[in-house]
């Protein structure tokens, strides 16, 4: 069951039936085409208004998952769009071009891994040139596996997430301001782990504590130049994170009992907040989290 557009008056409990995957392993990053079920990112349902009519916007891990579903979403409210994704994600980063192409705007896929610092500021400056200026910028790349003890925990692994998750958006918004002007709008995607972090998850769960707390600085460093910043925390969304490790077997075999909604979540289900961050309809929110999770109360 989905709703026939995100204005459909629905339960929102019973909107979507609950995931309830088989056992599935990728290798990292993941591949959402050969995921089952296939994540809903809003193909068939999500209706533009023209509330980004004009935008230029920058996504990060716009391949797949919730980039992907907000990636739909900003062209089909009148944005073009640049989605930056790992080597091997070609397959999904296709379909979310061809959605863009579909909607009548301009997109571009950009292979970078974001890890490193150069591939951060030349990514930057591809998009801006692509697209010829930035208006909005959705740091949502992460890097999520799940070890049981923080002594199998490696520093390389602790350090890779921490350079993925929080050092990029560090990157790549310091590259992206000499581009954003008034009026513009950065959106960092945060989690559900920032305020109740999984014990398996303990650097994954660090990172988005760590990007609460830049992008709620950020957010009283930049309205001087009229930049907004934002945060989304999405709680437990059915995306190719889960079958690349960043689960256990066991959790993902319950995936769906996490919330009170008692199912996972969609990608399409978080596009909306997105939207609503990066148009003007949200111009007296800056330095906020917006919790996107099927009903689990965070402060």
């Amino acid at each position: 069951m989905s709703p026939r557009d995100q204005y459909d008056l629905t339960n929102p409990v019973t909107q979507y039936d609950r995931v309830e995957p088989p056992l599935q392993h990728q290798p990292e990053p993941g591949v959402q085409a050969r995921m089952t079920p296939v994540p809903d990112l809003g193909e068939a349902s999500y209706r533009g208004s023209g509330r980004l009519t004009g935008r230029k916007a920058l996504i990060t891990g716009g391949d797949s998952g919730i980039g992907a579903a907000t990636a739909i979403a900003f062209a089909r409210e009148g944005a073009d769009v640049v989605i930056a994704h790992l080597p091997g994600e070609e397959e999904d980063a296709e379909h979310v071009l061809s959605l863009i192409a579909d909607a009548g705007r301009r997109g571009k896929a950009i292979v970078a891994d974001i890890s490193h610092a150069d591939q951060c500021r030349r990514l930057v400056a591809e998009a801006a040139d692509f697209l010829g200026g930035l208006d909005v910028l959705v740091n949502n790349a992460g890097k999520q596996i799940a070890v049981d003890r923080v002594e199998d925990l490696s520093d390389e692994q602790f350090e890779e997430t921490f350079r993925t998750n929080v050092f990029a958006n560090f990157w790549i918004t310091k590259a992206a301001l000499e581009h954003l002007g008034e009026g513009a709008s950065i959106v960092n995607t945060a989690s559900l782990e920032a305020y109740k972090p999984s014990p398996d998850r303990l650097d994954y769960a660090a990172t988005k504590a760590a990007i609460n707390n830049l992008s709620k600085g950020l957010a009283l460093q930049l309205a001087s130049r009229g930049i907004r910043v934002n945060v989304v925390a999405p709680g437990p969304v059915w995306t190719a994170l889960q079958v690349s490790d960043g689960v256990s077997d066991e959790q993902m075999e319950h995936f769906d009992d996490e919330n009170t909604y008692q199912r996972a979540g969609q990608p399409a289900e978080l596009a909306p907040a997105y939207v609503y961050l990066a148009s003007a309809e949200s111009g007296y929110v800056s330095g906020a989290a917006l919790n996107v999770n099927g009903g689990m109360v965070t402060p």
